[in-house]
């Protein structure tokens, strides 16, 4: 029969509408919620459409959006003037910087330097540390993204052996740590894992985030087994010539042993951008909090 597939579209379109309502309330209380984007412009069209897109994501849920564009080859010190002019407008509430940054600035170094509570992918080390130590479930989007389509499953993750293949420091380990908070049992492996076909037979859940096309294949997954793939890769179809976007798994493949399957494009990536826009109005709500509470400011 196959698996059942994991619907992210679907899934994002249910909680961008939740994440609507939110936003109109926090209009009709005069803090309308608001996304400031940093471009880095790289002679490349990839980021300015990404950005274009998601300002018109924006808007059909009533998220305000701005981007602040700098020209191509801006140093580290040009960018992080605009990070700390950013950090300290009392007006904005949510700040995000487009990737990829110049090769000589060290995206690290930028990303500390964003507010945390003005943080709207959680990529500030601090927000991810937070997430380590259980104080915030504002943890990277992609990696929350991917354990919302597990729950979607309403599978019991306690006591469940889950895999997560790819260990980045914005999904592969945070995700890590979100089912380790589920009191799951996890293991963290990557492409070059001794063993990996075993280690992944082994899992319950298989969470594949390692860069890798095609990586996981029939032969690594267990019978029944939940399969969420993160990875995003081109590559060009030997036939057509055409590029397309496939993930880390083997789908048409793996579909036929699992329980059930995120697909690529249409799984994770869909949520990522439903679980930023809940952080852009989860921060203007805080926001608009804080103001209330304190007079003064």
């Amino acid at each position: 029969m196959g698996a059942a597939i994991i619907d992210g579209k679907a899934l994002a379109a249910e909680f961008r509408a939740e994440t609507a309502e939110q936003a109109r309330a926090l209009r009709e209380q005069g803090t309308p919620a608001k996304l400031d984007a940093v471009l880095v412009e790289s002679g490349d069209n990839a980021a300015r459409i990404y950005a274009q897109n998601q300002a018109k994501t924006c808007a059909a849920i009533g998220i305000e959006y701005e981007l602040h564009v700098l020209e191509q080859g801006s140093s580290s010190e040009a960018i992080a003037d605009k990070i700390r002019e950013l950090n300290g407008d009392p007006g904005v509430h949510a700040i995000m910087i487009h990737m990829p940054l110049p090769d000589e600035v060290d995206a690290y170094s930028i990303k500390k330097l964003i507010d945390p509570d003005k943080d709207a992918e959680s990529v500030n080390p601090a927000n991810i540390g937070n997430v380590v130590y259980g104080r915030s479930l504002r943890a990277p989007c992609t990696a929350l993204a991917a354990l919302k389509l597990i729950d979607s499953t309403e599978v019991d993750l306690k006591g469940k052996h889950c895999v997560v293949v790819g260990a980045s420091a914005v999904v592969g380990r945070p995700t890590a740590v979100l089912l380790m908070q589920r009191e799951a049992t996890v293991i963290s492996c990557n492409k070059y894992t001794r063993e990996l076909r075993n280690l992944c037979l082994d899992a319950d859940v298989l969470v594949a985030a390692a860069g890798v096309p095609g990586l996981i294949t029939k032969g690594m997954v267990r019978p029944g087994a939940l399969v969420v793939d993160v990875g995003v890769n081109r590559i060009q179809d030997p036939e057509s010539g055409e590029s397309r976007t496939v993930g880390d798994v083997d789908f048409d493949d793996v579909r036929e042993i699992a329980g059930w399957i995120s697909p690529v494009p249409g799984g994770v990536g869909p949520m990522t951008v439903a679980v930023l826009l809940h952080n852009v109005v989860e921060l203007a709500q805080s926001s608009a909090n804080a103001r209330r509470s304190d007079p003064v400011r």
